[in-house]
């Protein structure tokens, strides 16, 4: 399943290189803060053992493969994997002190990484923005072993109609937040687009159990202006 707005050519690596010295910040001003919380609530719901390896799929600066670390006591493996290269150098910097990451240049359909290799795979706010979902997921299937699990955080579609009536007038505001904070606003014109092109929870699922996964389901947070949805590679 190709995405129309991703597919223009250029479009996504450039919306990158032009925000990834503020990413950080302005995911802090764009969420009040609220994407931290976000994050923990896939750990919680991940609840990583020891020596298991992650596959960490459009990482940007790396925040999940530290939760992950820290969850676990740096005792585990990660591959913190981002199509961006100067995204990567910033998640470099950022999680010096943790020697155990390996960082990849690679995007989400076309994965270095080995067959059944990865105890679990995630990609956080990132699979918006893959040129295929189909490809996507296909990949994350294949270097997961069986046994392993996908997890995805995504904006989805609220299902609350007073909420989704104040989500879409903030939404609005958002490309001026960018400008203000970041210096560019026609970045966060492409975040609202993509978020309100991307599928609904209940498509997200399907496309899941057609690639293979099984025992999917998800979980809404903040009255689905995100979900985490899970799903097994059973063999």
């Amino acid at each position: 399943m190709k995405q129309y707005l991703q597919n223009k050519e250029g479009l996504v690596e450039n919306v990158f290189n032009k925000v990834y010295d503020k990413y950080d910040l302005m995911n802090d001003f764009m969420s009040f803060g609220i994407h931290r919380i976000w994050k923990k609530n896939l750990l919680t719901w991940m609840n990583p053992s020891s020596n298991k390896i992650l596959a960490d799929v459009a990482c940007g600066t790396g925040d999940i493969g530290k939760l992950f670390l820290d969850f676990t006591n740096k005792d585990n493996e990660i591959f913190c994997i981002d199509p961006n290269k100067s995204m990567i150098e910033k998640g470099k910097n950022k999680l010096k002190n943790y020697k155990n990451i390996k960082w990849i240049v690679n995007s989400a359909e076309k994965l270095s990484l080995k067959e059944n290799s990865c105890d679990y795979y995630t990609i956080s706010f990132g699979l918006r923005n893959t040129k295929s979902l189909t490809k996507s997921l296909s990949e994350a299937y294949r270097i997961l072993k069986p046994g392993g699990r996908y997890f995805c955080l995504e904006f989805s579609k609220i299902q609350n109609s007073n909420l989704e009536f104040l989500y879409k007038r903030y939404s609005k505001i958002i490309p001026y937040i960018g400008k203000a904070v970041a210096g560019e606003k026609e970045p966060y014109e492409y975040l609202t687009k993509s978020i309100n092109e991307f599928i609904n929870q209940d498509e997200l699922i399907d496309l899941m159990e057609k690639n293979n996964f099984q025992n999917c389901n998800y979980r809404n947070l903040s009255g689905g202006i995100v979900a985490i949805h899970s799903g097994w590679k059973i063999q």
